[in-house]
C-alpha cells in the first residue's frame, strides 16, 4: 500500500506541477493554488534562492550565482542539450532493463524492440538537424534577399536598421541577443536545442515535437500492453475470482488487478506515467506552434500583435474617457454607474482591435501555402527577390 500512494501522490503532484507551469499564468487561475504554483516556478523560487544566498554568502555568492546564470541563460551553451540526451538515454535504459524482458509478450511481439531503438534514433536525428541547421542567418550578403521575400506590413513591421549588425532589418526577423545574430522568421530562441527557431529550421523544430510527442505515446501504450499481457499470462483475473471469490466484474476486479500492477511492476507504472504526462505536455506545444504555423505567425509576433492589441485598447479607452467627459459627465458618474457603460465600450473596441489584428496579418495566406513556406522556406525559392504585396 506504501508503494500504491507513492505513485499516486507521485502523479498527482506531476500533473499539479505541469498543469501550473502551462497553464497558471491564464486570468483563470488568478488567486489560485495554480497560480501561485505558477509564479513559484517562472519568479519566486528564483528569486527567494537569490535572497537565501545572499543572505548566506552575500553579494559575492550572488554574483556567483548570477554568473552562472548568465552562462546558462545568455549566451550559447550545450548545458541543456546535454540533459536532453541525458533524459532520453537514461528513460531508455529504464525502458529497456525493467520491461523489455517481457517482450514478446500475449499483446506486444518482438519486432518492438527493435522498432522502439529506432524510433528513440530518429527522434535524436531531429534534435540534431533542429540544433545544428542554421535557423536563418541574416548577414550583409543576403539582407536585400530576406528584405525582398518579407515585405513590411508598416504595423507590427517598419523598415529600419539592426542597431547591432548595422544592416537593414527585414521583416518578421529579430536578432537574437544569445546567438548575437539576426535570425530571418525568428520564432524564439529554444535553449534545449541551443539554437534560434527561424525560417530555415522551423519544420524540423515542429517534427521533433510531433515526433517526440508520438515516441511518448508509443512509450505509454507498448508498456501498456506489456502490462495487460502480464495479467493475461499469469491468469490473474482467473486467480482472483476463484481463490479470492471476487466478483467477476469490471467494478469488483479493476480496484484488485491495478493494486496488484502497482505493487508488482512499480517501475513500469512510474514509466507510463511519465511518458503519457511528457506526451500531453509535447501535445500541447505541439498544438500551440501548428496553430502558428498554419496562420503563418510567429511566437515572437504572437507578443507583437498583443502590444499592438493592447495599445488599440488603451486608444480605445482615452477615446471613451474623451468622448464621456465632452459629454459632460462628473468624475463620480464616470467612476460608478456610467462605468459599465463605457467598460462595454472598451470590450468591443478590445474584440474589434483583435478582428482588426487578424485581417491585418499579410502573411498569413491560407492554411496551405502558410505550410508550404514552412517546408519550402521563401528565401530558397527561385525568384524569391520579387517581392508580395499586401492584398487590398
Amino acid at each position: 500500500m506504501e508503494v500504491q500512494w507513492v505513485l499516486v501522490c507521485h502523479g498527482m503532484v506531476t500533473l499539479t506541477v505541469v498543469v501550473s507551469f502551462l497553464c497558471g499564468h491564464s486570468p483563470v487561475f488568478k488567486g489560485t493554488p495554480i497560480g501561485w504554483i505558477h509564479y513559484f516556478l517562472t519568479f519566486g523560487a528564483w528569486d527567494y534562492l537569490l535572497r537565501f544566498v545572499e543572505f548566506v554568502f552575500g553579494s559575492k555568492g550572488t554574483d556567483a550565482v548570477l554568473s552562472v546564470e548568465g552562462f546558462c541563460c545568455d549566451r550559447p551553451n550545450p548545458f541543456l542539450q546535454i540533459i536532453y540526451l541525458l533524459i532520453l538515454g537514461s528513460t531508455y535504459f529504464i525502458t529497456v532493463k525493467s520491461s523489455f524482458a517481457y517482450i514478446p509478450g500475449y499483446y506486444i511481439g518482438e519486432v518492438h524492440k527493435y522498432m522502439s531503438f529506432g524510433a528513440v534514433m530518429i527522434g535524436v536525428l531531429l534534435f540534431l538537424l533542429t540544433s545544428f541547421c542554421d535557423p536563418g542567418t541574416v548577414n550583409a550578403k543576403n539582407v536585400s534577399q530576406y528584405v525582398s521575400a518579407y515585405p513590411y506590413d508598416d504595423i507590427i513591421y517598419s523598415e529600419k536598421e539592426c542597431p547591432t549588425c548595422k544592416i537593414p532589418k527585414p521583416a518578421r526577423s529579430k536578432h537574437c541577443s544569445i546567438c548575437n545574430r539576426c535570425v530571418a522568421r525568428f520564432d524564439h530562441h529554444c535553449g534545449w536545442m541551443n539554437n534560434c527557431i527561424g525560417e530555415k529550421n522551423t519544420k524540423y523544430f515542429m517534427a521533433f515535437l510531433l515526433w517526440h510527442f508520438l515516441l511518448c505515446l508509443y512509450g505509454a501504450v507498448a508498456i501498456g500492453f506489456i502490462l495487460a499481457g502480464r495479467v493475461k499470462e499469469l491468469r490473474i483475473v482467473h486467480i482472483l475470482t476463484t481463490y479470492y471469490g471476487i466478483k467477476n466484474s469490471f467494478r469488483s476486479l479493476a480496484p484488485r488487478v491495478l493494486q496488484w500492477l502497482v505493487g508488482t511492476y512499480n517501475t513500469q507504472i512510474l514509466l507510463l506515467v511519465f511518458f503519457a504526462l511528457i506526451s500531453l505536455l509535447l501535445a500541447g506545444f505541439f498544438g500551440y506552434h501548428l496553430n502558428l504555423c498554419l496562420t503563418n505567425t510567429t511566437t515572437n509576433e504572437k507578443f507583437k500583435w498583443r502590444e499592438y492589441t493592447s495599445l488599440q485598447k488603451k486608444i480605445s479607452e482615452a477615446k471613451a474617457s474623451a468622448a464621456a467627459l465632452k459629454a459632460g459627465m462628473s468624475n463620480t458618474e464616470l467612476e460608478r454607474p456610467a462605468m459599465s457603460k463605457w467598460r462595454g465600450l472598451w470590450r468591443r473596441s478590445e474584440a474589434k482591435a483583435e478582428s482588426i489584428v487578424a485581417k491585418r496579418n499579410m502573411y498569413d495566406k491560407g492554411n496551405f501555402q502558410n505550410i508550404s513556406e514552412i517546408v519550402f522556406p521563401l528565401s530558397s525559392r527561385q525568384g524569391f527577390q520579387k517581392p508580395y504585396h499586401k492584398s487590398e
